[in-house]
């Protein structure tokens, strides 16, 4: 008890800050965060889409093989009223037109013998013209026959026009529900066409902040008016209902006192649907079926016969639609980025025939604010004892809990419940209290760097810090890249330089080329005299290790070349000379950690990579290049410069080890002169292995000019004296052409 006081004396009381700053953010549901849960119900649309099942429900597209056949859009009316009397004839329950013929008729008889007596076509023509029936006319005339509902769009333009429903809307309770969208405009069908359809529903559809058509509006407001929705009026014409009644939440027994009225369903013919305050209709869409559309040629084709036409069309609610490139009305839903609006409105009839919802119950956001607090206020009490692993692994169960529930509920009863909240306060209430011990550990650590940082490496301290038990004895086993770095007759320099001299100049020596070491991620394991011992992969992980190390000496070099030119001509500086190095670079597995007595301990690893990159760094002296490797870190390097210097037995060591000069990277690599050389030179230790001493000798005076270019004409002559050596004294028959190195 004691330590859960304390806790909230301290960090638990700004958890609980956080806690309550996530539940006020609840109630007042910023746009940014309701967008999250809006995601969330996206995930799960397309996780688990909405089964389709056949339901009389066709669309007709007026596509581009349609335009291709029928010629370009807008189509006479008479072509148009064509397609709409096979579809009657076919047996269509309704016709919905999710087109709005808002303009007259431009082929009109009409308004041609206009246009023609503006040209000076003869009066005979015009007057012939103007007698032929207007298109309008006829297309109103054609359907005054049909089962049409037309559509029209709602605007938020100064009021042009204002719809009037076909049927009375009734509503049970306030007859204000101001959740639902107001419009100011209507953009119609023309008078005549309106007059003669037997339904007329809007059009609009309006996305979430993120244009996402998440619910289809059933009903809208213009003025004082209410309308219905081309879907809804669609259901009523194809049912010959009567009027839609409309049940508020303050005429249903589900009204909270305070809150404004909204809807709560609505009933067109036998169909009940539940809808959000705002009068919309959750969609849960199916993936794209090709047996719900039509293409409009093959009606208007007269090669499709009555009774496919029948199969096709009886019975169902045809809606019409044009999904041409250039004509299409798209909206962006959960499951398509680009969707016809006609193909919403289609799934919003099939869903209300199907009568199956997504809801939001009433008491959905009830329980996700309570959820909030139960959650937020068990991670704060049991954080203490759990402690950050155990928290994490606590808080993580929740969130599985609250993604899980929730999902359960859309997958099984599609219920929305949206889990945004409750997971926001798990993790805002877990990352506050852990960074806030973090915080305060870092503080405590403190102490140890004040006290270590002079005496160890800075990346040793932090792991000290972060874990006090590094302080024991012990190691792991690691693959590592180990370089040593020694400058040649250091000894001679020495007997030049006073003792203050011989510090002032291996400062201005080891200082560069530390700080290559250290871009490069090495670890610095010490100084022996002139010589550097570093490593790399540890004690942090370095994926690159093989590269790093080796471009870490070639701008060693590079930088000496640099110094030598440099340092010379300052006065404040003794720099004794043009200085040259040595460096052996291997690879392998090494045994690194604290090492040394009880008194005092050491970061630093031993094991035979570091014992074969320290001979090999000895060797660069016999065979007088500055940079050489192992055959283990050489198969790392493939794209680098490299080429073989000779089999040596090192010193204390049986097995012999190929070794390789590292001279440049992977631009040198690539250049044809170096490939040739490197292919020259690789043919000439195989000649010098199999004891055929005429053809290395040839390859060799071949490849002497290159080889002075890379440095390596010091090598190349080792390589000739040997030759001469063994042409008078031959190898013994088990000669393996393997050099026996007598010095470390």
């Amino acid at each position: 008890m004691s330590r859960i006081r304390a806790f909230f004396k301290g960090t638990g009381f700004t958890g609980l800050l956080v806690l309550l700053t996530i539940f006020l953010l609840q109630l007042a549901q910023p746009q940014t965060l309701a967008t999250l849960g809006n995601l969330v119900f996206d995930i799960y649309a397309r996780a688990q889409p909405r089964e389709y099942a056949p339901v009389p429900v066709r669309i007709v597209d007026i596509d581009e093989e349609s335009l291709r056949r029928e010629g370009q859009w807008p189509w006479p009316r008479p072509d148009v009223a064509r397609l709409l009397q096979r579809l009657t004839d076919a047996g269509a329950a309704t016709i919905v037109l999710d087109i709005v013929f808002s303009e007259p008729d431009r082929t009109s008889p009409g308004r041609l013998a206009a246009s023609l007596e503006r040209q000076g076509v003869s009066p005979a023509t015009v007057e012939t013209l103007r007698g032929l029936p207007d298109n309008d006319a006829r297309f109103a005339e054609a359907l005054a026959g049909m089962s049409v509902v037309n559509g029209f769009f709602l605007t938020h333009d100064p009021v042009l026009s204002q719809a009037t429903p076909k049927a009375g809307i009734a509503i049970s309770g306030s007859a204000n529900l101001a959740a639902m969208p107001a419009f100011t405009n209507a953009v119609l069908p023309l008078p005549l066409l309106d007059e003669a359809a037997l339904g007329s529903g809007f059009l609009t559809l309006q996305g979430d902040a993120d244009g996402i058509v998440r619910r289809a509006p059933l009903l809208a407001r213009q003025g004082e008016q209410i309308l219905p929705s081309l879907s809804v009026e669609a259901l009523r014409v194809a049912q010959g209902a009567g009027a839609i009644l409309v049940k508020a939440s303050d005429g249903s027994g589900n009204f909270a006192a305070g809150s404004e009225p909204g809807v709560v369903s609505l009933k067109v013919g036998e169909f009940e649907v539940p809808t959000t305050r705002a009068g919309e209709l959750w969609m849960h869409y199916t993936m794209p079926r090709p047996e719900r559309v039509v293409p409009a040629w093959k009606v208007l084709d007269p090669g499709t016969g009555e009774a496919e036409m029948a199969e096709l069309f009886g019975g169902h609610i045809v809606l019409v639609g044009a999904g041409a490139i250039g004509l299409r009305d798209l909206v962006a839903t959960p499951v398509r980025e680009r969707e016809l609006g006609v193909m919403v409105h289609a799934q919003a009839i099939e869903q209300m025939i199907l009568g199956e919802f997504l809801v939001r119950p009433d008491w959905a956001i009830g329980l996700e604010r309570t959820l909030v607090l139960l959650a937020g206020a068990m991670l704060l009490m049991l954080l203490p004892r759990f402690g950050a692993s155990g928290g994490a692994i606590l808080g993580m169960a929740m969130i599985a809990g609250v993604l899980g529930g929730s999902w359960t509920a859309f997958s099984e009863r599609g219920f929305l419940l949206d889990p945004t909240y409750p997971v926001l306060a798990i993790i805002g209430v877990y990352l506050t209290i852990t960074v806030l011990d973090y915080y305060r550990e870092e503080q405590a650590r403190s102490y140890i760097h004040k006290a270590f940082d002079r005496y160890l490496s800075p990346e040793l301290v932090k792991r000290i810090a972060a874990d006090p038990r590094q302080l024991d004895l012990g190691g792991e086993e690691r693959d590592m890249t180990v370089l040593f770095c020694d400058i040649r007759n250091f000894s001679r320099i020495s007997e030049q330089l006073d003792p203050r001299s011989i510090i002032g100049f291996l400062i201005s020596f080891l200082t560069p080329m530390c700080d290559i070491l250290l871009a490069s991620k090495a670890t610095i394991d010490k100084f022996i005299g002139d010589a550097i011992l570093a490593f790399w992969n540890a004690p942090l992980d370095d994926p690159d290790q093989h590269a790093n190390a080796a471009r870490a000496a070639l701008a060693m070099l590079k930088r000496l070349e640099q110094l030598n030119a440099e340092m010379p001509g300052k006065p404040d500086q003794t720099w004794p000379g043009e200085v040259a190095i040595g460096i052996g670079l291997n690879s392998g597995p090494c045994c690194v950690g604290n090492m040394g007595s009880a008194q005092r301990l050491s970061y630093s690893l031993i094991g035979d990579t570091v014992n074969l990159a320290s001979r090999i760094e000895g060797l660069t002296k016999y065979y007088k290049v500055p940079i050489a490797m192992g055959s283990a870190l050489h198969r790392e390097l493939p794209g680098f410069a490299a080429v073989e210097l000779d089999l040596v037995r090192v010193v204390g060591r049986d097995k012999p080890e190929a070794i390789f000069a590292l001279l440049g990277d992977e631009t040198l690599a690539a250049s044809p002169d170096f490939a040739g050389f490197a292919k020259g030179h690789e043919a000439m230790l195989v000649a010098y292995r199999a004891r055929d001493w005429k053809t290395a000798e040839r390859l060799l005076d071949e490849l002497q000019a290159r080889a002075e270019t890379l440095g390596l004409g010091a090598l190349h002559a080792i390589y000739r004296e040997r030759i001469a050596a063994l042409r008078q004294s031959p190898p013994p028959d088990d000669w393996d052409g393997v050099f026996i190195a007598s010095e470390k």
